[in-house]
């Protein structure tokens, strides 16, 4: 099976891409919304959510997929009482086709961080 790495231009410089295409899967890494495409903090769980959804959308256009696409997503929450907000903003970027979901409380890599999320698209590439 062919894979392609994808590394998003000024993307932190870290030990993984930023998603990899295998066959007709992509999968994309943890996206956390802590920082802004400026470098700026971004404070607050629909903040966060709504800065991880828009990363997760860059990732998407780079392999020319959407949020349709998606068929996989799992949540790392900080803490539960994030729940019902985060559950708010994730809520504007699906309508009737939603991906399966997990979604677990645990310790982010930074303290800042209040949410990471990552994904798996399928798209039948031709």
């Amino acid at each position: 099976m062919d894979k392609e790495y994808i590394n998003i231009p000024g993307a932190l410089d870290l030990p993984f891409s930023s998603a990899v295409k295998a066959g007709d899967f992509i999968y994309v890494s943890g996206q956390v919304g802590n920082i802004d495409s400026n470098g700026n903090k971004v404070e607050g769980i629909e903040a966060q959510t709504e800065q991880c959804m828009e990363n997760i959308r860059i990732v998407l256009d780079q392999v020319e997929s959407s949020f349709d696409d998606i068929v996989k997503v799992t949540i790392y929450l900080k803490e539960v009482k994030y729940y019902a907000k985060m559950n708010e903003v994730y809520s504007k970027y699906f309508f009737s086709r939603l991906p399966a979901r997990s979604t677990a409380i645990s310790g982010l890599a930074m303290p800042e961080m209040l949410i990471e999320i990552d994904c798996v698209v399928y798209r039948r590439l031709v």
